[in-house]
């Protein structure tokens, strides 16, 4: 199959048609969908499927057990109303690399894999990268069974229900041994290679980020009746904090973004009883973002004085700064540098990824693909067909010098 037939046979899954955008969520029967594709990819290839643990799947050229191989891949979940390539560009490239590799009459001289880690964004239970934090100990199987989505269902309810077993789920240090390599094919989210006239570039690190829920408690009061100095309203402390958050990160060259709210009692004529706000931060380095997420809680908790609302902080999720594999990142480099002719571009991101999470277990490295817009977790996220199309043959070219004679 053609990358085009495989992006044309993806494109539909999860769909939503009242916006255009995707909601592919952990465990969903749109997720059951993106699975049986990829299981259905693996097995037209003659390649050895299976789903471990975690519940990441996996199709394998050559021993799975021979260690040293060469792993690519990405995921096939969406954040809600997302985009078509977060995710499913790496996957459909991954295998559309290998055809070409099989076209080339490519000797491989270790094997060869490709993967597709579940619940990467994080939409449905609040926590990234749960399959690939799964496999590393970065996540616990206590701390994911208390996972719950917004209608209280938690993970290993989840799980059960698509047919996997929650009891099942933990570290897999014995299948991160086998690997030598992970190399996930990823669109830009930023438009530094558009600004740059390039195709394709390599990643260097992933800035440190994190998420932080935001609790302003006040008091529930008739909207209509309450005079405006009698109020305790939190949504007044959530505004100004937003507001914060914007001025703390252009002070500092970094991003902070409240983009997901709750409100209690939520209603038109309620003054609200509680506002809970998720931020997410990210910065260049460590001692960056450490001062905007200070200067954003101090302003916050100054604000919830000043209306008499009570404030909880809490950090749900962090990661810190990844600097990817540099032998590996400099390999990546001079293969496609030897192929082309051109200097490859090595740039940084804000966004976490499922390499980043394995970085401290296996070397990784990262290809980006370029987005001329720039937008992401977005319908309008998109990538040109013929540079989806380059970054086929330069994940191509990486993994032929990585596991081929």
């Amino acid at each position: 199959m053609t990358f085009h037939s495989m992006w044309a046979e993806l494109l539909p899954i999860g769909r939503s048609s009242a916006s255009g955008g995707y909601r592919r969520y952990a465990w969903t029967p749109a997720d059951s969908d993106c699975r049986a594709w990829f299981r259905e990819q693996a097995e037209t290839r003659g390649l050895t499927y299976e789903t471990d643990r975690n519940g990441n799947q996996w199709a394998w050229l050559g021993d799975p057990t021979a260690g040293d191989a060469v792993v690519t891949g990405s995921h096939l979940d969406s954040v809600p109303d997302g985009g078509a390539f977060d995710g499913p560009l790496g996957v459909v490239s991954s295998f559309a690399a290998l055809d070409e590799l099989r076209a080339r009459q490519a000797h491989f001289t270790k094997p060869l894999a490709i993967v597709n880690f579940g619940d990467e964004e994080g939409a449905r239970f609040g926590l990234a990268c749960v399959g690939s934090r799964l496999t590393a100990g970065a996540l616990t199987p206590e701390q994911a069974h208390r996972l719950t989505d917004a209608d209280g269902i938690t993970l290993p309810r989840a799980m059960e229900a698509a047919g996997h077993d929650p009891d099942a789920i933990g570290a897999d240090p014995e299948r991160l041994a086998r690997i030598g390599a992970f190399v996930e094919l990823h669109v830009e989210q930023g438009r530094a290679l558009d600004l740059s006239g390039d195709r394709v570039g390599v990643a260097s690190a992933i800035w440190p980020h994190g998420r932080w829920r935001f609790d302003f408690r006040g008091e529930a009061n008739h909207a209509g009746t309450t005079r405006l100095v009698d109020r305790r309203d939190p949504m007044l402390s959530y505004a100004e904090t937003v507001l914060a958050a914007r001025r703390e990160a252009e002070l500092a060259g970094a991003v902070a973004t409240f983009g997901k709210i709750s409100v209690e009692p939520n209603g038109v004529n309620a003054v609200p009883s509680l506002v809970r706000g998720w931020l997410d931060s990210r910065a260049e380095d460590q001692s960056t973002l450490d001062t905007v997420v200070g200067g954003i809680e101090r302003a916050a908790r100054a604000h919830a004085d000043t209306h008499g609302i009570d404030l909880d902080v809490v950090r749900e999720s962090f990661t810190p700064v990844v600097e990817f594999d540099h032998a590996l990142r400099d390999e990546l480099a001079r293969i496609l540098g030897t192929h082309t002719g051109l200097k490859v571009p090595v740039l940084g991101t804000g966004a976490g990824h499922d390499a980043g999470i394995l970085s401290g277990r296996v070397p990784t490295a990262m290809l980006f693909v370029r987005n001329p817009t720039g937008v992401s977790h977005s319908p309008a996220e998109f990538a040109a067909e013929d540079d989806c199309v380059t970054g086929v043959h330069a994940l191509a070219d990486v993994l032929e010098g990585l596991a081929c004679a």
